[in-house]
């Protein structure tokens, strides 16, 4: 069985990607603070079938629970769904940054830019160093950014997340190139503005199936789920 780790995983958007990748016969593995809320949606994910004979069980889900910003949290969370599910074929990165590292820049300082930089780059390097090898070992693997349009434009009244989303997209686009002949590819998918449920682009089923096209089609690094002006 593949499996794909979902960091920040929630009932929103998180939710949908295990539903689209457990429809291909993924396990899922998800991540984020809150180990009740991971085993609930983990055991609702499994109870969601309409083709399953009786007794059957539907996605493969497992919570893991870890901080982003705990690099040693997070590489034991990484370890333990590798070693329930197999192998992390795909990772995708996406945990919801924090209300507080959204400050107007003059009124930022050096201490308040520390956490968004541990949730948006110590956390997606420690992630990537840890399902690295296995991929690598797999011969073929897939790396996912989600990222707010911040990371594109940065603005004035979020300098935290425009800083640190901006050194997220760096990292990914340096891996993006620099692991493409090994078989692993990296994207990142902007999403501007909020995941709007019933939205033509920003729903998170069609997002969840941008997410896999993503996966599959391995075509470019950035792309965008809807207009930055949106």
């Amino acid at each position: 069985m593949s499996t794909i780790a979902i960091i920040g995983a929630g009932p929103g958007l998180g939710a949908a990607v295990a539903r689209r990748f457990g429809r291909e016969d993924y396990g899922i593995a998800l991540i984020s603070r809150d180990q009740d809320r991971l085993d609930a949606l983990a055991a609702e994910l499994g109870e969601e079938c309409e083709e399953c004979e009786e007794g059957e069980q539907g996605v493969t889900a497992r919570g893991f629970a870890a901080d982003v910003r705990d690099p040693n949290a997070l590489t034991a969370a990484l370890d333990a769904a590798a070693a329930a599910l197999g192998p992390i074929e795909v990772l995708q990165y996406s945990p919801v940054p924090h209300k507080d590292f959204m400050r107007p820049v003059l009124e930022t300082t050096a201490d308040d830019v520390v956490g968004p930089v541990e949730f948006s780059v110590y956390g997606p390097v420690t992630a990537v160093r840890n399902v690295l090898p296995g991929m690598r070992a797999l011969g073929r693997g897939t790396v996912l950014f989600v990222n707010g349009g911040t990371a594109v434009v940065p603005h004035p009244d979020r300098a935290g997340t425009s800083i640190a989303f901006a050194a997220e997209s760096a990292y990914g686009r340096l891996l993006h190139d620099t692991l493409a002949a090994e078989g692993i590819h990296v994207a990142q998918l902007i999403i501007p503005g909020a995941i709007i449920p019933g939205h033509d682009k920003k729903d998170p089923a069609i997002l969840a199936d941008t997410l896999w096209n993503l996966h599959q089609e391995r075509n470019g690094f950035r792309h965008f789920a809807d207009d930055l002006d949106s």
